[in-house]
């Protein structure tokens, strides 16, 4: 300690001095040396000294020296208390230009000190990202990507910095995104991955850099991470698969990166992923992978080509899952394949063993969100599909009745998908469900909607699309005319609503035999 007070003396004296640069440097080097040994008394002894005027100034006008003096304040700022005394003596603003050097080690070691001095501190983090340090962050990991130590501090920097919107908006004016997807494809170890993960996470949150990240190749990246570490069951591989999954599903910005990943073949690793996972595996893993496999579902050319790679046949095999949160991401998933797809409608709907766990699903009571989705899909495969034979495979399953059901739900978007499935099934064979409708009371159904002025305008008016179906037939036409449904359909003529006016007039021109008159469109 005797030979700190020294060291510490002799810099308050000459530390300016350019001509006694090998005295400065063993001082500096006295330091490091003190710090290994006792830190906790030489920290004592660098508060009193005041040193860090004079350290302030080796740094700004001493090259030689500038870099031991950065390696001093980088091991002082692991002290909490000394990182105040650091900020008061405006150490960062000396250290930033510090950032344009060509030196690697002046740079390890200024970038260090800067990232313990302004750790877990938001304005001076801040202030950072308006003096520009972002520039100098990219043009290190682009110039010095294969230096493990100076990419370390690098991506630990952009790390922190990374969750600024300011800082978002100048990355997206730099080529981060390809540097952090080469420094992702070179990444060897779980700690690196991870570092690599979270900045990329936080860049996912904009728009700009999703689609630079996209182009840069990420998902190529992603899905070969996903391809090594399939099979493994290590804790650290799992939390990786979390990490690649999790910046798939944010990386899932409008159609165009949902069809590239398609492309790539992302599918069917989250598919394999999910075989592993489904039965005993994290359920975050799980839970990524799935909402993963949604979005991807939802554009059209999407729907196309999973559905010819067999996606369809490999989802309803995960169906086996007995997981309620599983069950009912997956429903959703086939949900978003059917959707506008006739083709996707008829392979569904012509499948007894989903039909029949779809109908248990139905049931299920004591999973509200299984069974929506289970009528969801139900309804689906119904209004999108063309074929007489898949409305007998859903008779067969003895489906209908939930479906009439669901027609009376709490939610309006429930009961209209009900009743134009319904609708487009009786448009397609009204004989075949006949039997259903009545033991259902389907008639009795739609004129309480039709009764109640909770009921809104499109339900009321899709109710009485589907009466008009059902009028073809001799039996259900009777069960209207018993229910007086004809003195609800005049009231509905004086309606608020001009659509509901114009389908009541024609619901009862049908049910007079009369032939419907077309009526103006309200303006």
């Amino acid at each position: 300690m005797e030979t700190l007070s020294q060291h510490l003396e002799y810099l308050g004296l000459c530390g300016d001095n350019t001509e006694a640069e090998d005295q400065i440097l063993e001082s500096l080097n006295g330091i490091l040396l003190a710090l290994t040994e006792d830190k906790q008394r030489s920290f004592s002894l660098l508060r009193e000294s005041g040193i860090f005027i004079t350290l302030a100034k080796i740094l700004k006008g001493n090259t030689r020296c500038a870099v031991k003096a950065a390696q001093v304040l980088s091991e002082i700022a692991k002290n909490e208390e000394m990182k105040k005394t650091c900020i008061e003596a405006d150490l960062v603003l000396a250290l930033i230009p510090l950032l344009e050097s060509t030196d690697q080690e002046m740079l390890l070691h200024a970038g260090r000190a800067i990232g313990r001095i302004c750790y877990d501190n938001r304005d001076l983090q801040e202030e950072l990202v308006k003096v520009g340090v972002i520039t100098s962050l990219v043009r290190i990991l682009t110039d010095y990507a294969e230096s493990e130590p100076l990419v370390h501090v690098d991506l630990l920097a952009l790390c922190n910095l990374a969750d600024f919107d300011t800082a978002k908006e100048a990355l997206s004016r730099t080529k981060v995104a390809e540097q952090l997807v080469k420094q992702l494809r070179r990444a060897e170890n779980h700690e690196r991955l991870e570092i690599v993960f979270e900045v990329l996470q936080a860049l996912a949150e904009n728009d700009v850099l999703k689609v630079q990240l996209v182009e840069a190749g990420v998902q190529e990246v992603l899905s070969e991470i996903l391809m090594r570490l399939q099979g493994s069951s290590q804790a650290e591989d799992t939390c990786i698969v979390k990490a690649a999954s999790d910046l798939i599903v944010s990386l899932l910005l409008g159609d165009g990166n949902c069809v590239r990943m398609v492309q790539l073949g992302v599918i069917h690793q989250l598919l394999d992923l999910l075989e592993k996972h489904v039965e005993s595996g994290d359920i975050s893993v799980q839970h990524a992978a799935l909402s993963a496999l949604r979005n991807l579902a939802i554009p059209v050319v999407n729907k196309v080509q999973m559905l010819e790679e067999g996606v369809a046949e490999r989802i309803q095999t995960l169906l086996r899952s007995e997981m309620p949160p599983v069950q009912f991401k997956l429903l959703g998933t086939l949900r978003m394949l059917a959707d506008g797809q006739a083709d996707a409608a008829e392979i569904l709907g012509q499948d007894p063993m989903l039909l029949n766990r779809l109908v248990q699903w139905c049931n299920a009571n004591d999973h509200v969100s299984v069974r929506g989705e289970a009528n969801r899909l139900l309804a689906s495969i119904l209004r999108h599909n063309r074929s007489q034979e898949v409305v007998k495979a859903i008779q067969e399953a003895q489906a209908v009745k939930h479906l009439v059901s669901m027609t009376t739900s709490k939610h309006a978007a429930l009961q209209n998908e009900a009743l134009n499935a319904l609708a487009i099934a009786s448009a397609i064979d009204l004989e075949t469900l006949e039997e259903s409708f009545k033991e259902s009371q389907l008639v009795q159904s739609l004129h309480k909607l039709l009764q109640d002025d909770n009921t809104s305008p499109e339900v009321k008016y899709n109710s009485m699309g589907l009466l008009c179906s059902l009028l073809k037939s001799g039996d259900l036409r009777q069960e209207i005319e018993a229910d007086k449904i004809k003195e609800t359909l005049e009231q509905l003529c004086s309606h608020s609503n001009a659509n509901v006016v114009k389908e009541a007039v024609t619901t009862l021109q049908v049910l007079r035999g009369e032939r419907p008159i077309s009526l103006p469109s309200s303006p």
